[in-house]
């Protein structure tokens, strides 16, 4: 009786031993996934809205493929203008790019806020003091082809100390 109970003890250590690697593998496959960076341009002239956003693989293993970047604004002003989403534009990934980034590559893209906006901002850019953003990026894991992760970027606020205003990450 002894024996069959040290066995069932030993058999459920077994269990919980491979279910702790399972867990452990796991954790660290979501650990080294590739997550894109964001950064806005710098503006010389010109609205906010109009700016060049670059997304960049830092990740040094692994890659993104079919990249989709979607632009979300949060808030414009006090308007009450509801939170909406619209796909990049102008989205230019590295010579022989495929939607893909490759470790240590960059893509740029567009986000089209004036479209969104509308009056006044399409009137006249400069007017907009205070406004929320940020980015939504849909891909696979370059060697899982069926891991399709959805990555929301930190926010971005319209930083109206410079002239003309620029995106600065939310602090």
């Amino acid at each position: 009786m002894a024996h069959g109970a040290a066995q069932t003890l030993q058999q459920a250590f077994l269990a919980l031993v491979v279910l702790g690697v399972i867990a452990g593998a796991a954790f660290a496959a979501w650990w080294m996934r590739p997550t894109p960076t964001y950064s806005a341009e710098d503006l010389t002239v010109g609205s906010p809205f109009d700016v060049t956003f670059r997304a960049e693989n830092r990740n040094p293993w692994f890659g993104m493929a079919r990249l989709r970047i979607g632009c979300v604004v949060e808030s414009v002003r006090a308007s009450g203008f509801p939170t909406t989403s619209v796909d990049a534009t102008d989205v230019r990934f590295p010579a022989g790019g495929d939607q893909s980034l490759a470790p240590g590559q960059s893509a740029t893209f567009k986000c089209p806020f004036r479209s969104l906006i509308g009056h006044p901002i399409n009137d006249d850019p400069a007017v907009a003091q205070r406004a929320e953003i940020y980015l939504r990026a849909e891909y696979d894991v370059e060697l899982l082809r069926a891991w399709r992760l959805v990555d929301y970027s930190a926010h971005f606020v319209l930083d109206t100390h410079f002239l003309p205003p620029r995106w600065a990450a939310k602090p």
